[in-house]
């Protein structure tokens, strides 16, 4: 078996797979780990969801897999380092879901704007506009291209930080992104959104010291970690200011328990990691996900010394989407067409924030 697929996959990207490798297509066993550890041990490749583990002990059973991939941008359920040590690669989409993540912040950041009003001078509760606002972007990742595009045109003023990306690095004058400190961000900025990558170092990055110097009716937007976050700080900050509300996607399990400090905290947004998922980014990451495994089963039969060929023609229909390989697969099969999307009924979250006060009421 070339590939075995856990995870349910769009019909035209599994029908191009099987037409070049023998695929095994079975999500049943998600929900079945001992069945899934014996298909894994006989694979090279693999395609799971978010709710199958894959560590240290998982792949000291699967000798022959070289490559582990996931269709959404999260790695939680995967051991890195274990595949690191292993010699796996693991494979996500970089930027399938950029647009589909950057219109859930411009999203989230209009709702909280509106719905949780503020006081003005005339002393009436009010509801903002963007176009008024100073946004602040907390990481650099693929979404903050489009997401500072979307904010810019909606007249925003867009700041900028990444422990990892210098101040005076031209990546961020290019995405038209003035790069500040943190701290200054969090005090400049009217709404805040948070795309940082977690590492263990970063572990209540967002804690009192931070909180206590932001600015004053500030909303907040998280598709990030929600350990970046320490718990206590933030649910004093939005009880007590200077937060008006957050929108949390992304919240691990327990953290609202009763015990806990965001128990029942009225103005903070919780939403199932669904920033992500669209019909159009499920789409490109899936394919994405399919052109990589091809490359890599593909280079595996080519004589020492061989070269590819140059792998351009489907690159040109999905865009480049994995972070490993920026190309796709040769020009023999035609470039996949994606389809016209179709509409999806979706139940849509709303704001636990309260009604929206009409402008002008006291």
């Amino acid at each position: 078996m070339d590939v075995l697929i856990v995870e349910t996959l769009d019909g035209d990207v599994l029908q191009w797979l099987e037409a070049r490798h023998a695929v095994h297509f079975a999500p049943e066993l998600a929900q079945d780990q001992a069945a899934f550890a014996t298909a894994l041990a006989l694979t090279r490749a693999v395609v799971i969801p978010p709710s199958t583990a894959l560590d240290a002990a998982m792949l000291k059973k699967a000798p022959r897999l070289r490559l582990v991939a996931r269709l959404a941008v999260g790695t939680e359920n995967i051991d890195l380092e274990a595949c690191a040590r292993c010699g796996v690669e693991v494979v996500r989409p970089a930027s399938a879901s950029a647009a589909a993540e950057a219109e859930f912040v411009v999203s989230a950041l209009l709702a909280m704007l509106r719905r949780v009003p503020i006081v003005n001078p005339e002393g009436l509760l009010v509801g903002r506009e963007l176009g008024s606002c100073t946004v602040g972007l907390v990481g650099m990742t693929p979404a903050v291209q489009p997401l500072a595009k979307l904010l810019t045109a909606f007249g925003a003023r867009v700041l900028g930080y990444d422990p990892s990306v210098h101040i005076s690095d031209a990546l961020w004058s290019r995405h038209g992104i003035e790069a500040v400190g943190l701290r200054e961000l969090m005090a400049r900025s009217d709404g805040v959104a948070v795309l940082l990558a977690f590492f263990s170092r970063y572990r209540g990055l967002f804690g009192d010291r931070l909180f206590q110097g932001a600015k004053n009716n500030q909303v907040l937007v998280s598709l990030a970690h929600s350990n970046l976050f320490d718990e206590q700080a933030l649910a004093q900050a939005l009880t007590h200011g200077p937060l008006a509300a957050a929108w949390m996607d992304s919240l691990e399990p327990g953290v609202l328990d009763p015990e806990r400090p965001l128990h029942r905290v009225a103005t903070l947004q919780v939403t199932p990691r669904v920033s992500s998922i669209t019909q159009g980014s499920r789409l490109r990451g899936a394919w994405a996900v399919a052109q990589r495994i091809d490359e890599m089963l593909m280079s595996s039969l080519l004589p020492t010394g061989a070269v590819a060929a140059d792998p351009a023609a489907v690159a040109g229909a999905v865009g480049s989407a994995v972070a490993v390989a920026e190309t796709a697969p040769a020009a023999v099969v035609a470039a996949p067409v994606l389809p016209a999307t179709q509409p999806v009924r979706q139940s849509r979250p709303t704001l636990n924030a309260g009604p929206a006060a009409a402008p002008g009421s006291a």
